[in-house]
């Protein structure tokens, strides 16, 4: 046969499911084990499979042996290969190492190959050294589960195995693995019931096969947990039932299981590399060449060898079946042992590099982003001196960059070992030792060798970080003054990178002297920098260390290369051979500079002669060579390379170490230097000036970008083609702008933010401090020109580079996108570094020369002239600034002109809706935003919320910590902020970056449970202005800048400089006065003072005196601005909650020496770490703001800071809104109080009409309110606690707790008023009652004996109907004349004499006459004028104070006309009372005309005739009234004819007197039905419409919306000026018109299906009581009494219905059994009459106190109905009375309320909250006063709040409008001159309006 027949055959027999099935398993097994494919991988692979094949032989000769037959043999057979493969791999899991089976050679190896590779798994080892760690409580464990679970060795044995596995994967002991443990040991039981059944059979002659079934139930375990730990989740291996059922268990517990989440989370995370990982393995292994080596394996493998394969296995696991097994264990450690040894010789150095990768937790293809980097977690606010091996990336990273550049010493933390050992010494299991054992030797290695080199450590985080990542790392290593990564192999290819985009953010400053002496000062970027080059390199091992050598060239006192005498340092390097590093030696322009020019220097590390093309380009480049070698020998290796060294022009320096020799020159431009024996300074000193000689006689220079030009090496920025792309896009971006002059670059290319936006803004401000006559006419003359400049701004022709701009950023992926703004921002800056040095310079200069003549204070004019200069020259600077934040800037000014018209641009290629989410994604990404425009010192409002509404969409509604930095510029507060977190805010000298700056800075997952918040939010200042040069104005924007970042700031860093508080004194009252106005207006931030630039910050009395001096200066300055603000506060701790130990922080001085070539502090960095953790603890425990509740903040802020009174202006939205929250809950828990209290008042209402109670008492109340009430209180602790506002709403708590208590004893009381009426009407009504019982129940006697009588002709209808009508007529006259008559009333008289009794203060003849208050001409008689207290009397109402009377008189007159009805007179009659009530009510609302806004007060005479006037009108209907309660009471027997008639003929006919009986019950049940049915639908319908009306769903706010929007639509004159006159009476009107509305509408579908509910229920609840009555008469033998006294007390909660309705008549002869009948036969007649009558008109059939509308008004009624004394705006606070201010989210126009200017007749077009603003006058009863100091006018003036706001609504100016000839009539007056309206408001329309009230409603 062919080769490729054969394999073919080989492929057909072998190519199974199965064995497919094992390949797989076992290549994955691998993968996941050793994350990477390598040739120990494959070979163990391969190795493994040809042991699984020992299975399949079985599986095919049982087959063809029995004939399919032994089908449970082969299930078993084929458990038995599986666990071949799946033990040994578990070994390796376990690292227990030790297999004593020695089943299979090709299997044994390829486990043990795999094994041997364990050293490379990090992850292994950590487990091995975890499980050595808790081995005893897995003996615990061990003994637990033999001694509970089973006996026999064998299960004993099994359990041990599981339960190690259980232990590894879990990590922990829980319950859950616990019951894992037992439920798979109890699975595994099922294979050993094979095993006894097997044994009995075979009489122990079939051991193979027993082997062979432990093995599979082991199998069924072990795949089980390895898919667990695997992640796949599908189990392949179906061994043994139970052991699946028991790994199931394991496999439910593993939410619990953090490792095996992780394991899984990683899998996930890396999808697509597992992908491309099994594609490289089926690729290295195809499955044909696998199946060759499979059935080859086979072939050679007898059935019997196969068959101890199984045992072998079985064996290895632990099992011990024949007790033999022993030797066999101590021969295979053994060999083991070896291969180890071997294996560890053998390994490559590719496998070190990836054994180092796993050891640090990092692998290549996972790539390091720097966003996690710079995420705060646990581990970055510690403080780490040593870390874990796998921590050290880490805490390296941590620490570099905070720019420690202690980041290379970290020790490693070798707690563990001791440990280890420590537990070692206790372990007294034999059996488990003896598992351990190879684990236990293989850690027994702690040489110096094993630790981790730090610069493998910095080279790590290199190859395995992303690009920005690597940039942002090179860039810290340059500010720590270390040495950067060049040239760089990759540790597996040698392929050698370049990688200058690293060096792309590093800029190097230094001075040097010129020929004339002066210091000229450089700045360059290094990557353009022209330097001098000096390369070091080394041949073969030397004695001395060159970068050591190399350091004390550059900086003796750092250790700019790490050299083998650095702490933590280690004989083995793995990363650091081949790489280039360069340094710079950077001179400062002193005397004693090392070298005069900034010279590079590059250190080639490892042998050069090894890496042949570093040391070709090194040499090529370099300037000087300085080679160190142990001495010159010509047959050395290196000869020809050193010879070519010598023959090169460049000089050469040589470092001989085996030579003693000092400086010597060989040949010109050659030298030597002897290194044996002598003192490293003085070699350094030969050494320098041998290059200072070379560096002078060569001219040749060394630019870092010139790297590139060479061959054969790799350069990232061109590799990388997201890197490459945005670098050719920000060149073609900057292309436009070459050769434009830099002060005029903005001005053409960013039009919209230059002088349009200054205009803009300027004029925004004017618009809130309006002055003038006519503000509002000025204010939208203000808003035109805003609208102009706008359109201007719209009209500008978006330029080529912002087109540009705008396309990349919406056509990139995130990444190229991240790359894009990176380069851009970097070409900005090398484009503009050249002219800004430059201005910097003069600005530097000229700053100086102004400091010394305001100190000598001797020439003013010429001061004046240098300090005109200098703020030139800070024009030209701020002119040619230009970076990224100027291109958002303009994007943020062509987004609100756009959005101010309502239209796109026409040259944007995309909508502008879409420009907030690129900021919002550059934020995201770590970029700042502008948040403050410093050089218009104006904020972008609509720009910031759009970004911040787009920041929400992205990221859901974030929890954000503020953190805000003040202080004076140049103090380090951009490098704190860049250093504490890692950001980008610009650092650099001179005014450059003005406003404020906002970053985000993310917390980690794992944070975000500990801490309150998801992000930080930084806001970085400008510094503030140097005070001794400050204008007014710059004072007034410091100021500014203060207050909006101190009220945005949850804490805020003041950050001083130095130690001179004096100086700061200045700063120190700016934020104290800040701070003072946060105080003013609720907000409560804290802060942190640090003081930088600290000499000596160890020395403790030193820091206590500087505390000391440091309240000191905060108490003076607390007292300073407290009177500037108007504010009592005598030290700082009145003002903020401020801790002096704490809450102060004093830093080390930022370098460590001088700089240029200082390295930043350590000392810093551990007080950038405190201070850190500071703030994270500050965060953990304050109230952190929603990204929606900063938008508001933002708005908040800055809207009071340009109304310029902040205190008078702010308006604080969060608490408005949550506030709102507030009221609405109010509302509805008081709903919830009231509907229960009207429950009880209805069902005790019920008892006092039926008797069943006398009395009702308050406790009675609060005993049925109980349940509620605790519910109630129950919610309210909830809402405040959980509401996402509750750190606002806590201010509240205990004042609505108690308003809530107030409420419950109110409703109580009233409540308790009400029965208490009740009672006393029904007391009243006795007599009345009973006659009236008495003479019905007479009547139904007579009548019956009547009946009884004329029975004989009961056929004759016509004799009986004229005997009845005799009878009749008789009984009722007699009844007339016995019942007394009710008296007539005379109502004048009544209320003539509580007046004189009550009132009596007008004179005697008033008495007796008085005048028709509504048809006097004139109100003049009644009034007199009110001064103070002083009153005079001649006065004569104006036009306007009449309508004002009138208006009175007319509503007082409604409202008692209502009051009047609200008595029931027809019902419950008269009573004196009544007008008692009533003449209060009047005095009342005279009492609170008079504290209004009017000029005059009433005489008495007022009162007098008004109540006479009232009632004289209201006298008819109030007589009418009470005599129809007389006629109802005297002829009520009348109507009752016909229903005695019935009874009557009934009887005459022979019915029973049980039938007659129970018609009469129904009868009498008729009215209270129809009552209680009404009454409990009003109760359902009323809370329906709380929750379904629109109107009538919320609190009152909503309401008034509502009320607004169909006065609008109405378009009712009238009705407008009865709500803004009368809005309580409007309120109850509308209410009344919605409930009747619903009713109308929705009677079909919600009401009358209610009442039908409810009359079913009352039917169901009579019918119960009937019967429940009748079983109790027929158990204690009762009578139709005891029925009658049953039924009535069943029914007396829901109907008035008593045995008194039934007293009197004879029921003596009435069968009791029959009742229950006869009611169930008669009811549903009387049920189906009520239902009949049912419409949409009941509630008029309820007592007025009972209809759903006036439930609805006494609820939303009930609260503050105070209006603004200006323009008649009602105060929005639901409670009445309530403490504090009166308030309105928004105001109206003032004319509206008649006010008009003094002496004309001009109404006002102002609003309130506009004119408050204005020094304008207003006249009020006690004089005048500026609008500003409104309060000052006393009175209702001063008891409201009137906040400045322009988000006026568009109602009022449309209702003016709309209304302007109805007002103008009714007043009297016209809007013209100062009253003119403005033409701007004539464009809203009604819809505008309608919409504009959106706004109103706050819930």
């Amino acid at each position: 046969m062919v080769p490729g027949e054969e394999a073919g055959e080989q492929r057909a027999t072998l190519q199974s499911p199965l064995t497919v099935t094992i390949a797989l398993t076992v290549a994955l097994v691998a993968v996941v084990i050793g994350n990477s494919v390598t040739s120990t991988t494959v070979a163990a692979v391969a190795g493994a499979a040809a042991g699984a094949a020992a299975g399949i032989s079985i599986l095919q000769s049982l087959w063809e042996a029995e004939a399919r037959k032994r089908t449970a043999d082969i299930a078993v057979a084929v458990a038995g290969c599986l666990a071949g493969t799946a033990t040994a791999i578990l070994h390796l899991l376990l690292g227990t190492q030790t297999l004593t089976g020695t089943a299979v050679t090709g299997a044994l190896t390829g486990a043990a190959m795999v094994a041997s590779g364990r050293t490379q798994l990090q992850w292994a080892i950590n487990k091995i050294e975890w499980v050595i760690d808790n081995l005893q409580w897995a003996v615990d464990l061990v003994k637990r589960v033999k001694a509970e679970l089973l006996q026999s060795p064998l299960t004993v044995t099994i359990a041990l195995t599981v339960a190690l596995v259980a232990l590894v994967v879990g990590n922990s002991v829980t319950l859950t693995i616990v019951a894992a443990v037992a439920g798979a040991a109890a699975g595994a039981a099922a294979g050993i019931s094979i095993l006894q059944s097997l044994w009995e059979a075979e009489a122990k002659k079939r051991t193979a096969d027993i082997a062979v079934a432990v093995a599979g139930c082991l199998a069924g375990t072990a795949t089980a947990i390895l898919h667990l730990l695997l992640g796949t989740q599908s189990l392949t291996g179906t061994a043994v039932t139970g052991a699946l059922a028991g790994a199931a268990m394991v496999a439910s517990g593993r939410t619990q299981l953090q490792w095996a989440i992780n394991k899984i989370e990683w899998v996930i995370d890396n999808l697509q590399w597992a992908v491309d990982l099994v594609k490289r393995v089926k690729a290295a292994l195809p499955v044909e060449t696998l199946i060759v080596g499979l059935r080859i394996a086979a072939a050679t493998i007898s059935k019997k060898v196969s068959l101890a394969l199984g045992g072998g296995l079985a064996a290895g696991a632990g099992t011990g079946i024949n007790g033999s097994q022993q030797n066999g264990k101590s021969q295979t450690q053994s060999a083991m042992k070896r291969e180890n040894v071997s294996s560890r010789q053998e390994k490559t150095e590719s496998e070190e590099i990836q054994h180092l990768f796993h050891r640090l937790n990092l692998h290549r293809n996972n790539k390091l982003r720097a966003a996690d980097v710079l995420q705060i977690t646990a581990h970055s606010l510690q403080s780490h001196e040593s870390s874990a091996e796998e921590k050290m990336i880490q805490t390296f990273l941590q620490k570099l960059l905070m720019m420690d550049y202690r980041a290379r010493y970290i020790h490693v933390n070798k707690a563990n070992e001791h440990d280890q050992t420590q537990q070692r010494d206790t372990d007294t299991s034999a059996d488990i030792g003896d598992v351990f054992q190879a684990v236990t030797m293989s850690n027994k290695r702690t040489s110096q060798s094993d630790r981790i080199h730090p610069m493998d450590v910095q080279m790590a985080v290199f190859h395995c970080a992303d690009g920005f990542l690597k940039q942002l790392l090179v860039t810290k290593l340059s500010q720590c003054q270390y040495a950067l990564p060049l040239l760089v192999p990759d540790p597996f290819t040698q392929q050698i990178e370049f990688p200058l985009w690293t060096f792309r953010q590093i800029n190097k400053s230094w001075k040097m002297r010129n020929i004339n002496n002066e210091i000229i000062s450089q700045t360059h970027t290094v990557y353009k920098a022209q330097t001098p080059m000096v390369s070091f390199f080394r041949f073969r091992s030397v004695s001395s260390s060159k970068s050591q050598l190399m350091n004390s060239l550059i900086n003796e006192k750092h250790n700019t290369f790490f050299h083998r005498n650095c702490p933590g340092s280690s004989r083995t390097r793995v990363l650091m051979d081949g790489v280039v590093e360069i340094a710079w030696f950077c001179p400062s322009g002193s005397y004693d500079d090392k070298f005069t020019d900034c010279v590079a220097f590059c250190n080639l590390h490892g042998d050069a002669g090894n890496h042949e093309k570093q040391l070709q380009m090194l040499t090529e480049m370099a300037s000087v060579n300085v080679v160190l070698l142990p001495g010159l020998q010509k047959n050395d290796r290196s000869a020809e390379k050193i010879q070519n060294l010598i023959r090169i022009t460049t000089p050469l320096i040589c470092l001989l170490t085996e030579d003693e020799s000092t400086l010597m020159q060989m040949k010109k431009g050659k030298f030597k230097i002897g290194l044996k024996d002598r003192n490293l300074s003085d070699v350094s000193e030969e050494l320098r000036r041998a290059i200072q000689d070379c560096l002078s006689e060569s001219s040749s220079t060394f630019r870092l970008e010139d790297v590139s030009k060479h061959s054969d090496i790799r350069v990232d920025e061109e590799d990388d083609e997201d890197c490459r792309r945005g670098r050719e896009a920000a060149q073609q971006m900057m292309s436009l702008l070459e050769d434009k002059d830099l002060t005029e670059i903005k001005k053409s290319f960013l039009p919209c933010q230059g002088k349009l936006w200054h205009q803009w803004s300027q004029k925004n401000k004017e618009l809130h401090r309006p002055q003038g006559d006519n503000i509002e006419m000025a204010r939208s003359g203000k808003k035109e020109e805003m609208k102009k400049i706008r359109e201007q701004q719209h009209e500008c022709d978006i330029s080529e580079f912002m087109t540009y701009f705008n396309k990349k950023m919406n056509s990139k992926t995130e990444h190229e996108k991240m790359f894009f703004l990176k380069w851009l921002r970097i070409i900005l800056d090398e484009h503009t570094s050249v002219d800004l040095s430059v201005l910097h310079h003069k600005y530097d200069e000229k700053w100086s020369t102004v400091l010394k003549l305001k100190e000598n204070n001797e020439k003013p004019e010429q001061f004046k002239a240098e300090q005109t200069e200098l703020e030139r020259i800070s024009e030209d600077l701020q002119a040619a600034t230009f970076g990224l934040e100027h291109i958002m800037r303009e994007i943020s000014q062509i987004y609100e002109s756009c959005s101010s018209v309502k239209k796109n641009k026409k040259d944007l290629q995309f909508h502008f809706s879409s420009l907030p989410s690129l900021a919002a994604e550059m934020m995201i990404s770590g970029f700042p935003l502008e948040l403050m425009d410093g050089d218009a010192a104006h904020v972008p409002l609509v720009w910031i919320s759009a970004v911040i509404d787009e920041l929400i969409q992205k990221l859901g509604d974030q929890r954000v910590f503020v953190l805000s930095v003040l202080g004076i510029q140049r103090s380090g507060k951009s490098t704190m902020l860049n250093a504490m977190f890692g950001l980008q805010f610009a650092v650099s000298a001179g005014r450059c970056t003005r406003g404020a700056f906002m970053q985000l800075v993310r917390v980690s997952d794992e944070m975000k449970t500990q801490m309150n918040f998801d992000y930080i939010l930084v806001v970085d200042t400008e510094g503030f202005r140097a005070l001794e040069l400050a204008g007014r104005s710059t004072r007034h924007h410091d100021n500014e800048l203060a207050t909006f970042v101190v009220g945005l700031g949850n804490l805020t860093l003041i950050n001083i400089f130095g130690e001179n508080l004096s100086e700061m004194q200045d700063v120190l009252q700016i934020v104290v006065q800040a701070f003072i106005r946060m105080k003013k207006v609720n907000l409560s931030p804290r802060c942190v003072f640090v003081h930088q630039n600290i000499s000596d910050i160890t020395a403790g009395e030193k820091n206590m005196e500087g505390r000391r001096r440091l309240q000191e200066t905060l108490d003076e300055m607390t007292k300073l601005a407290a009177k500037d603000e108007v504010y009592d506060a005598e030290c700082f701790s009145d003002v903020i909650r401020f801790d002096i130990e704490n809450d102060v922080k004093y830093f080390a001085q930022l370098w460590e020496g001088s700089p240029p070539m200082a390295p930043p502090n350590p000392n810093y960095c551990e007080n950038i770490q405190e201070l850190k953790k500071t703030i994270t603890f500050h965060a953990s425990n304050s109230h952190v703001m929603m990204l929606t509740h900063l938008k508001d903040r933002i708005k908040d802020l800055w809207g009071a800071l340009l109304n310029e009174q902040f205190v008078f202006s702010f308006r604080n939205s969060l608490e408005n809104s949550a506030y709102g929250k507030l009221e609405t809950e109010y509302s509805k828990w008081s709903w919830r109080l009231r509907s229960a209290l009207k429950e009880t008042e209805n069902k005790l209402h019920n008892q006092i009409e039926n008797e069943a109670i006398h009395k009702v008492e308050e406790t009675d109340l609060q005993r049925e309110l109980k349940k509620t009430s605790e519910d109630v209180k129950k919610s309210m602790p909830e809402f405040f606690e959980k509401d996402k506002d509750k750190d606002i709403l806590i201010q509240w708590k205990i004042s609505f707790e108690i308003k809530i208590n107030e409420l419950q004893e109110n409703i109580v009381k009233e409540t308790k008023r009400k029965l208490k009426e009740v009672l006393q009407q029904r007391d009243m009504k006795k007599n009345i009652d009973y006659q009236r019982k008495h003479h019905e129940n007479s009547l139904f006697e007579k009548s019956k004996e009547l009946a009884l009588k004329l029975k004989d002709i009961e056929n004759d209808e016509e004799t009986l109907k004229k005997e009845f009508d005799l009878f009749w007529e008789q009984c009722v006259n007699k009844i007339i004349r016995d019942t007394p008559a009710i008296k007539d009333i005379d109502i004048m008289r009544d209320v003539r004499e509580i007046l004189s009794d009550t009132y009596g203060c007008v004179s005697e003849d008033k008495r007796m006459e008085s005048t028709d208050i509504f048809s006097v001409p004139s109100y003049s008689d009644y009034v007199k004028v009110k001064i103070s207290s002083e009153v005079l009397t001649n006065f004569s109402p104006s036009k306007e104070d009449e309508v004002q009377i009138r208006a009175l008189v007319t509503d007082v007159a409604q409202h008692t006309d209502k009051k009047i009805k609200s008595f029931d007179i027809p019902k419950k009659g008269y009573n004196i009372s009544c007008i008692q009530q009533l003449t209060c009510y009047i005095k009342a609302r005279i009492v609170q005309h008079e504290e209004g806004s009017v000029k005059y007060v009433f005489k008495n005479e007022f009162f007098w005739d008004l109540v006479i006037s009232i009632f004289m009108r209201a006298n008819k209907m109030i007589t009418d009234q009470h005599k129809m309660f007389r006629d109802a009471n005297s002829q009520y027997i009348i109507k009752k004819r016909e229903e005695y008639y019935r009874i009557f003929h009934k009887y005459c006919h022979g019915s029973s007197s049980a039938a007659i009986f129970g018609e009469i019950i129904c009868q009498k049940l008729k009215e209270p039905i129809e009552q209680s049915v009404y009454k409990k639908t009003a109760r359902d319908l009323t809370d329906e419409l709380m929750k379904n009306s629109e109107s009538l769903n919320g609190n009152r706010s909503k309401l008034e919306k509502h009320i607004l929007k169909t006065l609008a639509e109405e378009k009712d004159f009238e009705k407008y000026m009865n709500y803004i006159k009368n809005p309580r009476d409007h309120f109850k009107g509308f209410i009344r018109d919605e409930v009747s509305r619903y009713i109308t509408d929705k009677f079909s579908v919600s009401v009358l299906p209610k009442m039908k509910k409810n009359i079913k229920l009352l039917k169901q609840k009579i019918m119960k009581a009937a019967h429940e009555s009748t079983e109790h008469v027929q158990v204690n033998s009762g009578d139709v009494g005891s029925w009658l006294k049953s039924f009535t007390q069943q029914l007396s909660d829901v109907l008035i219905f008593s045995e008194k309705d039934l007293s009197g008549l004879n029921h003596d002869d009435v069968d009791v059994k029959l009742l229950e009948d006869v009611i169930r036969d008669k009811l549903p007649a009387i049920i189906s009459d009520i239902s009949s009558g049912f419409t949409k008109t009941f509630p008029v059939k309820l007592d007025y106190k009972d209809r759903p509308d006036e439930r609805l008004i006494d609820h939303f009624c009930q609260c503050c109905w105070v209006q603004c004394p200006f323009c008649k705006a009602i105060c929005t606070n639901t409670i009445e009375n309530h403490d504090g201010d009166h308030s309105v989210p928004f105001h109206r126009v003032d004319g509206i309320n008649g006010w008009h200017y003094c002496n004309t007749n001009n109404l006002c077009a102002n609003f309130c909250t506009t004119v408050v603003t204005s020094n304008q006058i207003f006249i009020a009863s006690n004089g005048s006063f500026l609008y500003k100091e409104y309060r000052s006018a006393g009175g209702v003036y001063a008891k409201w709040s009137i906040t400045p706001d322009h988000s006026e609504l568009s109602y009022w100016k449309w209702f003016v409008c709309r209304f302007q000839k109805d007002l103008e009539n009714y007043y009297n007056k016209q809007f013209q001159g100062r009253g003119e309206i403005p033409p701007e408001w004539r464009e809203h329309k009604q819809q505008d309006a309608i919409q504009s009230l959106d706004n109103l409603c706050v819930v």
